[in-house]
């Protein structure tokens, strides 16, 4: 994995704050690039994702993908496949992908631990037969290479129904909870203190 998982503008905001050792915590434990169990789960049964992809210039383009759950197919630990079904015709993403690979890719689990992950990797638009068949619906397939798998705490993911925000959401006069991974061990020590 790239040893430059943070840029320096990163690093200055997180020494602004104090966090680098929280960052840099994060990235040892939880940053991957091989699919976890955990990490299949979400995928398999997610009816979406957000797809992020930017022109060579760096212009970023944004989509929800959609379908049933497992519409994302897991091919091996480090490659997925997903469907470009029929949609608005801008082929956006898909023009984004042919001219700069890198993409990044965010599930949300709405029930349950409400969990994210989010992919990045190097994607390639696929018109092979053998792997359209495999997609009904597909009228092409984008093939992604993972390389860099990491979760992220879930507090700003609203309910399913979107009937109320979330708890977390701060708002002038509110204070919200301490998000529960705070608290875990191999955490704990590197989380700065409030002010």
């Amino acid at each position: 994995m790239n040893n430059e998982f943070y840029l320096q503008e990163a690093r200055y905001f997180q020494d602004k704050f104090n966090s680098r050792g929280l960052a840099d915590q994060l990235e040892k434990t939880r940053r991957h690039n091989q699919l976890l169990d955990s990490d299949r789960e979400i995928i398999q049964k997610s009816p979406m994702f957000f797809l992020a992809t930017s022109s060579p210039d760096g212009y970023p383009d944004c989509s929800v993908k959609g379908g049933n759950p497992g519409f994302v197919k897991i091919v091996n630990s480090s490659t997925l496949i997903f469907p470009d079904y029929d949609g608005n015709g801008m082929y956006r993403s898909l023009g984004n992908i042919s001219s700069n690979p890198n993409i990044g890719m965010l599930f949300l689990e709405y029930e349950g631990g409400r969990r994210k992950l989010r992919i990045n990797g190097q994607a390639a638009v696929s018109e092979d037969p053998d792997i359209l068949i495999k997609l009904p619906g597909a009228k092409l397939a984008v093939i992604v290479e993972v390389r860099d798998i990491f979760p992220n705490c879930p507090r700003y993911v609203p309910q399913l129904e979107v009937k109320q925000s979330s708890a977390y959401n701060p708002d002038y006069g509110y204070n919200p909870p301490e998000p529960e991974w705070k608290s875990k061990d191999d955490l704990k020590d590197f989380v700065p203190k409030k002010e």
